[in-house]
């Protein structure tokens, strides 16, 4: 029996996570509730927090104005925007966010005939209302190692993440070293999948990619902590014939590289377009810094990368394993230097599209369909 699912996952419509591209995939087969962010920290009085509220604040309100089926991924997926307090760290605020939300989802789930669904969730802080949906079982689905990732509340959320894993019957885990946070008889290292066709069949160049001849070194995802400035810094200074170009939003200082001619931030673009970028620059990059959470990450971005068929420059982390000398490692800037030259005469398309060509997320979502459906 298919049985329908309530996710707790981030907004959805944001650039595609692992639990969109296989939550995406379930839809087709059964219900869905998805229920927007629910948060991994309580907001502070700042610009940025008060804007994200006033945003969620007017979605709420607004929702059936603003709603869009066309870009919902089937007629048996519900989207929530939820009635609830972002990651509360008290007992009684917990107990109120909880109560709002159950009651929420409830009528939802009435008007929609989902009963005794599988309650999925990506959000540690969705503790609060395990056991309180009727729900035949539960699924934690851990992408990140949170102790490590910047931009939580490590206490509340280390905390949910425990209760969470005691009422668990299945932890997946975005990589093999996640996995061993958790009891191995519950827990299941599943990899992240590609948008193998998206990001494989031909798409045509983006007007803003530098375009007069010199080989270009692309990087997209969030511009983040995990970046080695330095490194690229380097790296870059070098390499003055070279263009770099970097997409996604910016967390952090970038003035050391963007004060440089040939570095190009161009800002965060839909994920549908990306493969007009990464199909037609010369390298593809992932150097992050060497910390706790690069080393449990298996970021999506690799696998897509793999699939547009363009050679592969990485500073080293475990998710890299299985694709052996299809990436090149690099320890340090001259390496990446020499790395970046040696793309030039490397024609890596074929081998690196087979390599990924049967991880899709229909693959993925094939998996897991299985596994929820005998719990």
């Amino acid at each position: 029996m298919k049985r329908d699912i309530i996710v707790f996952g981030e907004d959805w419509g944001a650039l595609p996570s692992s639990t969109q591209h296989i939550i995406r995939h379930l839809s087709k087969e059964r219900k869905v509730i998805w229920v927007n962010s629910i948060g991994l920290r309580h907001p502070k009085l700042k610009c940025k927090d008060l804007k994200r509220l006033l945003h969620k604040f007017v979605k709420l309100v607004f929702c059936d104005k603003q709603a869009k089926p066309q870009s919902l991924p089937s007629e048996q997926f519900v989207l929530v925007n939820p009635q609830t307090l972002p990651a509360p760290r008290h007992l009684l605020t917990r107990k109120i966010g909880a109560y709002f939300l159950v009651r929420q989802l409830k009528k939802i789930m009435a008007l929609h005939q989902v009963t005794e669904p599988v309650l999925w969730t990506s959000l540690p802080t969705a503790v609060d209302v395990v056991g309180k949906l009727g729900e035949s079982s539960v699924v934690y689905y851990c992408g990140d190692d949170f102790s490590a990732l910047a931009g939580v509340d490590h206490d509340t959320v280390s905390l949910r993440e425990s209760e969470l894993v005691q009422r668990a019957q299945l932890i997946l885990t975005a990589s093999e070293l996640l996995s061993t946070k958790f009891p191995s008889k519950i827990t299941r290292a599943l990899p992240h999948g590609v948008d193998f066709d998206l990001f494989a069949t031909s798409a045509p160049r983006a007007a803003d990619l530098p375009d007069d001849g010199r080989p270009i070194a692309g990087f997209y995802g969030s511009i983040s902590p995990w970046l080695d400035i330095e490194l690229l810094e380097k790296v870059v200074s070098q390499l003055s014939h070279w263009h770099f170009v970097f997409i996604g939003e910016i967390h952090i200082d970038i003035s050391r590289l963007q004060c440089l001619e040939n570095v190009h931030f161009l800002g965060p673009r839909a994920h549908h377009l990306l493969p007009g970028y990464c199909q037609h620059w010369t390298v593809s990059l992932l150097p992050f810094c060497d910390n706790a959470q690069i080393r449990a990450c298996n970021p999506l971005k690799l696998r897509e990368y793999l699939a547009a068929g363009r050679p592969v420059v990485s500073t080293s982390f475990p998710a890299l394993k299985p694709y052996g000398k299809l990436i090149d490692v690099i320890h340090s800037a001259p390496a990446m230097v020499k790395a970046l030259r040696r793309a030039l005469d490397r024609d890596v398309t074929r081998a690196s599209q087979n390599a990924v060509l049967k991880d899709t997320w229909a693959a993925r979502a094939d998996e897991v369909s299985e596994l929820v459906d005998t719990l």
